[in-house]
């Protein structure tokens, strides 16, 4: 066996559904279930999704406070009054200052921009900034992609007499700011889609403010929309797949500058792109320094700025590339020594000097490793504050759990899987012990078990060229449409091996009766030795097409894999025996000796405690789970069977077999050799093997084994009588056959057995030991039964 590292979870669908929906749009069947999957299952609502060009966008005046925000800043247009966007620092808070910029710039506003310092502002408007503003002349504020949670500085605009105008789409709290208007798509009733990122709100405005959608804007908008991981379907669906489409083709020198540094220049854009490339440079920029060279790169018409802006954020990311990585080794330290996930269900870390803008990105990395909900906090003694971000696993609502503590909480916003909070440094111990507590009554053991959604489970052929291009339709990929897994079991592994510089990737081409694909596991190279080579395999990962040389095929990018069944490994003719052991979980190890002497021959004497004990009274308990070596050869078939019999049966095999004397290479004498010796013996009558017996082999060609084994065949059939290497002919009337001697039953035995466990192919020791598997279900199921029987008639 061999586990897979997360839970396989297959997601539900109506096959009926999919049946007709295939049908009736004349798509393949797969295709069609993985829209009702996504929860699409009329023809109108596939022909939307499949064909996103014919998708319109929403009436924006649909969402509240948007007419009056809309009247307001026209009116400020028209009497030149100065207006301030307020920004927040990361990727969908910079596309969405840049899409109301660009936007209030070509309507004639007289506008500029203030996205807070993350150092030394904290996130969110702030009284400071708001006063500032009031100084400088800007008689209204324009929040993006925040706002929502910043009571007191709502009360902090009206007091000072400025306008004050919130678009954000975080998740609102039970008291809202007191603004002049409010445009929040989870505030809007009659508004029909609820799930936009900040830039999405903005563009919103921006296409009420137009009168008209703001094509020009959907790259900018596609950004923040990727970036920030909210669901993509309905308008955010449109934004990305048309953004994306045209950030591939774009003029905006900012862009094109970006691009460049991401090696993307000239290519078919994907939402991967955004979300792997563009969205983690741009969010680079705000969690090291201001973010406000981000929004002039996206502004910049400029080839020399946008070229130097361009390289300053690739520069930064590098930075913080590193930053993240001695930061996240420092937090794994940090928990293994005094946090252990065995007693914390909730991890919260916190350290002074961490930089408090990547703490989300460490947060991220340590649910991967320990899959617990984490906050990363940093501290700063001096204000006697920390401040960091949260992220949760599935089951674990950060935003409901988090309002709970509010209390000790006056900084906090987010999502059910991420959030960011300031909290007194008094605090913290207190917030892990209440989060503990909470995740205590929500979580069960099962929880912290990594969830892999499995869309769909499909036989090999199934996948072709045109069903891979037709599931691509379903792209742009992301949260709710996620790039869909697939689950194929095969039969057969035609090739195996580790590629890569470091030979840490695994490569497999897989077999399913006629059909194969290649499959690449990135960093999964380390399966490689827990996979035998007649295993049926399980895979899980996202379907592609690799294209080389013009030639184009399916393949597997493999993100997960299992095997059900046990395995065997062969190891008969390895040396080091205990280096392999010393690699392996030490409580599943069980060796079986059935000689004495082999454990030292081994040297694996470190391992006596897993050495089971064979005696006549009893068989040895098997773990289920466990890994067993049998170090070397039984006697007999019938004493391994033994051995099995009414046992677990292990997850895994090594088949070692040692052993010293090598009787299947050493000749078995045939009859005719036996018949030349005795009529030799007749004729001489006596003969002394210690001073002939090798001159005779020699003579005839045997080892002088040979000539002593027959010697002592007919010692045990009273042919001949042996004093002190002395052979003399007794004569006997009554005819015996060789297989009655116990030394030529041994000698043909060990020659079997070693025949069968040592020298067979690896296919046939694995067809021996499973049917020594076979035998033992048996064996466990009469046994069963009896005791069945028993109880019933007593």
């Amino acid at each position: 066996m061999l586990k897979a590292k997360s839970r396989w979870k297959l997601r539900k669908f109506d096959e009926e559904k999919a049946q007709s929906l295939a049908e009736i749009l004349q798509i393949e069947l797969l295709v069609a279930r993985l829209l009702v999957m996504r929860g699409i299952e009329t023809i109108e609502e596939a022909k939307r999704f499949l064909f996103i060009e014919p998708m319109e966008f929403h009436d924006p005046f649909l969402l509240e406070g948007m007419a009056g925000t809309v009247k307001r800043i026209k009116d400020a247009i028209t009497n030149n009054e100065k207006i301030l966007i307020f920004g927040d620092y990361d990727a969908d808070g910079v596309s969405s200052t840049t899409v109301l910029m660009v936007t209030l710039q070509d309507l004639g506003a007289d506008v500029d921009f203030y996205i807070p310092n993350r150092f030394t502002e904290g996130y969110g408007p702030n009284e400071q900034a708001f006063r500032w503003a009031k100084s400088a002349g800007y008689s209204l504020v324009i929040t993006v992609d925040t706002g929502i949670s910043a009571i007191a500085e709502a009360d902090v605009a009206k007091e000072i007499g400025l306008d004050y105008i919130i678009t954000d789409h975080h998740e609102p709290s039970p008291q809202l700011p007191a603004a002049d208007f409010i445009i929040h798509p989870k505030l809007s009733p009659n508004y029909p889609f609820h799930e936009l990122a900040g830039v999405g709100v903005a563009f919103k405005l921006a296409h009420a403010l137009y009168g008209e959608v703001p094509q020009q804007l959907l790259e900018i908008a596609a950004i923040g929309t990727i970036a920030d991981l909210v669901p993509l379907v309905d308008e955010n669906r449109i934004i990305a797949s048309r953004g994306v489409a045209m950030m591939s083709r774009s003029t905006r020198i900012g862009i094109k500058a970006l691009l460049k540094v991401c090696g993307l220049e000239g290519q078919v854009l994907t939402a991967e792109n955004i979300g792997f490339a563009i969205g983690p440079r741009i969010n680079a920029v705000g969690r090291l320094e201001s973010a406000d060279p981000a929004v002039h790169l996206l502004l910049s018409d400029s080839i020399e700025e946008a070229e130097e802006l361009a390289n300053e954020i690739d520069g930064l990311n590098k930075e913080r590339q590193k930053l993240v990585n001695t930061m996240t080794e420092e937090a794994y330290e940090m928990i293994d020594r005094y946090f252990p996930p065995a007693d914390n269900e909730v991890l919260v870390i916190a350290k002074e000097g961490w930089n408090p803008g990547v703490v989300g990105i460490v947060a991220s990395r340590v649910v991967e490793k320990y899959y617990r909900p984490t906050i990363i906090l940093s501290i700063d003694k001096e204000k006697g504050i920390a401040k960091g971000s949260a992220r949760s696993i599935e089951g674990f609502d950060l935003f409901a759990n988090l309002s709970k503590c509010r209390d000790i909480l006056p900084h906090f916003g987010g999502h059910p899987m991420a959030a960011g909070m300031t909290l007194d440094l008094s605090n913290v111990d207190l917030l892990r012990s209440r989060l503990k507590e909470q995740a205590k009554e929500i979580l069960t053991e099962e929880d912290f078990i990594p969830i892999k959604h499995v869309d769909i489970e499909c036989n090999l052929e199934d996948v072709t060229i045109a069903t891979i291009e037709q599931i691509n339709r379903l792209a742009p990929f992301g949260v709710q449409n996620p790039s869909p897994k697939v689950l194929l079991t095969c039969e057969k592994i035609h090739e195996m091996k580790t590629v890569g510089a470091s030979q840490n990737h695994l490569k497999m081409t897989l077999a399913q009766e006629n059909s194969t694909i290649d499959t690449i596991g990135f960093n999964l190279g380390e399966k490689l030795e827990h996979i035998s080579p007649l295993a049926k395999i399980a895979v899980v990962g996202e379907l592609g097409i690799n294209e080389w040389n013009g030639f184009r095929k399916p393949q597997l990018l493999l993100e997960d894999l299992a095997v059900q069944d046990w395995q065997l490994f062969d190891f008969r003719s390895s040396r080091n025996v205990a280096k392999k052991l010393e690699e392996m979980p030490q409580d599943k190890i069980q060796l079986v000796s059935f000689q004495d002497g082999t454990m030292e021959r081994l040297q694996l004497e470190k391992w006596s405690e897993s050495l089971l004990q064979l005696d006549k009274e009893s068989t040895p308990k098997l773990l289920k789970n466990g890994y067993l070596f049998l170090l070397d050869l039984p006697t007999s078939m019938e004493q391994l069977q033994n051995f099995f019999n009414g046992n677990s049966f292990p997850e895994r095999i090594y088949a070692v077999f040692h052993h010293d004397n090598d009787h299947y290479f050493s000749t078995l004498p045939t009859r005719d050799h036996f018949k030349w010796f005795y009529g030799f013996l007749l004729k001489k009558q006596t003969f002394d093997l210690k001073k002939h017996g090798e001159d005779l082999a020699k003579h005839k060609g045997w080892s002088k084994q040979t000539v002593n084994f027959m010697s002592k065949v007919f010692f045990e059939l009273e042919f001949v009588k042996i004093e002190d290497g002395l052979l003399t002919i007794n004569h006997v009337n009554t005819k015996r056959d060789l297989t009655e001697s116990k030394s030529y039953q041994s000698k043909k035995e060990q020659m079997d057995l070693e025949n069968e466990l040592c020298y067979s192919s690896y296919r046939s020791l694995m067809t021996l030991l499973q049917q020594c598997k076979d035998n033992s279900v048996r064996d466990e199921e009469e046994i069963e039964d009896g005791l069945q029987k028993a109880h019933y008639s007593s």
